[in-house]
């Protein structure tokens, strides 16, 4: 399997570069993958597509603004992007101009309140630095730090919020599960009010999401990993409505892929936390999602393999094609579409 085949050409000005007011009416492709139609609406007519008794899982994880902007001690300024807590005051982080600081030498974000030493340089050029702070960590980066917007959107973030869901509960994300951008409570309510259960699992999205594949033969790929939990509560609603035969429903593929990652060898799902480096693609056999909300996404990208997985490559690709024609907005702040 080529990663070429993955490949199409996205005309730049369908890149959506802010969200749509309110959340629920950007638009929404729904794609019936037995029938192989589809159909153009608002995101806020799934409740239409959504029936009793359906489970609807979402991933409850919280972006944390992880872009910070300090200085060496000399002046030259530094960009510092989190990427993976290893303990309370050590993190894996990104530098840009990352050349700049020998280990042993300080950063500082703001001087007294928050500082970084570099430990470790390691062998994919992330580095490892300790951070130095008064308080809590999780405070100050309120203070400091800015949303992690992926590379595409030029525009600057008016309000933090439209890159978090309105379920955000735990979590350090350093980007958002986009697919969850579109719900408003009030349409949650309304869900909740059409008898369909609502049902939580966490995964914390890494950077990594965004890397278009870089290797041409895809079972080169090396996926990258991202810590998840499914809890008891989830795992027990999810089993249960398999076995009723009611439908499971992901919203985003980083759902998709905490579902799948704990299910046991009878294809039951197991409360479970741990890392993930499941990788979706070709002919994998879905065991717990029946439907999928999901965003557009990147060329060559791991998201798009896992989409096409579940919806059937040649039909996914038709659908893109059209939603392009339809100049439907792509990527993270972009339109969504519901595959089942």
């Amino acid at each position: 399997m080529k990663i070429s085949d993955f490949d199409f050409e996205l005309p730049q000005e369908l890149t959506a570069q802010h969200a749509v007011n309110p959340r629920d009416h950007s638009r929404l492709l729904v794609l019936n993958k037995t029938e192989k139609t589809l159909e153009h609406k608002k995101f806020y007519n799934i409740i239409d597509y959504l029936k009793k008794d359906d489970v609807l899982v979402i991933n409850r994880t919280k972006v944390i603004p992880a872009r910070l902007f300090g200085h060496k001690e000399n002046g030259v300024v530094l960009e510092c992007f989190l990427l993976k807590r290893y303990d309370l005051y050590t993190w894996e982080v990104l530098l840009k101009p990352a050349k700049k600081l020998k280990i042993g030498q300080k950063i500082i974000f703001l001087e007294g309140v928050l500082e970084a030493e570099l430990l470790e340089i390691k062998e994919d050029g992330n580095r490892v630095v300790k951070f130095n702070f008064e308080g809590r960590f999780e405070e100050i980066l309120d203070k400091l730090g800015e949303m992690p917007l992926p590379p595409y959107i030029m525009e600057k973030l008016e309000d933090k919020n439209r890159y978090q869901t309105v379920y955000a509960k735990e979590g350090e994300s350093v980007a958002a599960p986009t697919a969850g951008l579109h719900f408003t409570n009030e349409l949650l309510e309304k869900i909740r009010e059409k008898g369909v259960i609502i049902a939580e699992v966490f995964l914390d999205v890494g950077l990594g999401t965004f890397r278009p594949v870089q290797v041409e033969n895809v079972l080169d790929h090396k996926m990258h990993s991202e810590k998840y939990r499914v809890p008891e509560e989830t795992a027990k609603i999810v089993n249960e409505a398999k076995e009723k035969g009611n439908r499971v429903i992901a919203v985003g593929t980083t759902s998709v892929r905490t579902l799948e990652s704990a299910v046991d060898e009878s294809g039951k799902l197991m409360a479970a936390e741990g890392n993930t480096n499941i990788f979706i693609y070709g002919d994998y056999k879905f065991k717990i999602a029946d439907a999928i909300i999901t965003n557009f996404h990147l060329p060559k990208s791991t998201l798009i393999m896992l989409i096409s997985a579940f919806g059937g490559k040649e039909f996914i690709f038709e659908a893109y094609k059209k939603a392009i024609e339809e100049k439907y907005r792509f990527y993270s702040f972009g339109d969504s579409m519901f595959i089942y």
